[in-house]
């Protein structure tokens, strides 16, 4: 859940917001195979505003696991979820962007204030100037570049990658201890992740190498055969 500090305050409400307005790919045209549906969506969103930000590798990709993480008991991983909601310490996880725009909507009618939206758990409350509308609130491109705009600042403030994950999600250290605790294991497992699937891509790429050179002496080796067998064929 996204807190700002007194001093960031400002600066964001002074800052423009020029955040994308386009609606995010249905989760189907995200989904890659063995992951489970809706799981590339935020995490597409939140790689671009990593690069786009130059923040280290993997880092929001961590935060937005502790924040709108969700468990996928079938490939035993977190993921993001991005139409999750959250509101009087609970976080709910809707199937579309439409359910979870509606169930911010009848909190706000019922009184409350302090909701937590989409992959990165952007705070309506303490972010009040962070988008145009709850459509772009849970946009997730306009989401995660909100956060990492912000991520950026703090990190620039503290000098502090550590501290940073601390201050995004709160400034009592009671609070935020536990928090930095939990999104540096999920750092430290992202990364390893990436660094597997790199090692994966190395590998099949090697492999690739070696069956087109294979290929390649197979066919001068036939070559030579057939070769071989016209210069030793007795003349007509």
């Amino acid at each position: 859940m996204l807190r700002l500090l007194p001093v960031l305050t400002s600066w964001l409400i002074a800052l423009p917001i020029a955040l994308s307005l386009a609606i995010a790919a249905p989760a189907r045209a995200d989904e890659k195979p063995g992951k489970p549906p809706g799981s590339e969506i935020c995490r597409k969103a939140i790689d671009a505003a990593e690069d786009a930000y130059g923040l280290p590798f993997g880092i929001l990709q961590a935060i937005s696991m502790a924040e709108s993480g969700r468990w996928d008991a079938a490939s035993r991983a977190v993921f993001a979820w991005p139409w999750t909601v959250t509101a009087h310490g609970t976080g709910k996880f809707y199937p579309t962007r439409k359910a979870a725009i509606a169930a911010v909507r009848r909190l706000k009618a019922a009184g409350t204030r302090n909701i937590d939206v989409g992959c990165m758990q952007i705070n309506l409350y303490y972010h009040p100037h962070a988008f145009d509308s709850l459509e772009e609130a849970f946009d997730p491109r306009a989401n995660s570049r909100y956060a990492a705009r912000l991520f950026a600042e703090l990190r620039k403030q503290s000098r502090s990658i550590s501290r940073a994950v601390a201050h995004y999600h709160s400034s009592t250290r009671s609070r935020f201890l536990p928090y930095k605790h939990k999104v540096m294991d999920f750092w430290s497992q992202e990364r390893l992740r990436h660094y597997a699937e790199l090692r994966r891509q190395k590998i099949a790429e090697w492999r690739a190498r070696q069956a087109a050179l294979q290929a390649k002496r197979n066919a001068a080796m036939r070559a030579d055969q057939r070769a071989d067998a016209g210069a030793s064929a007795p003349d007509g």
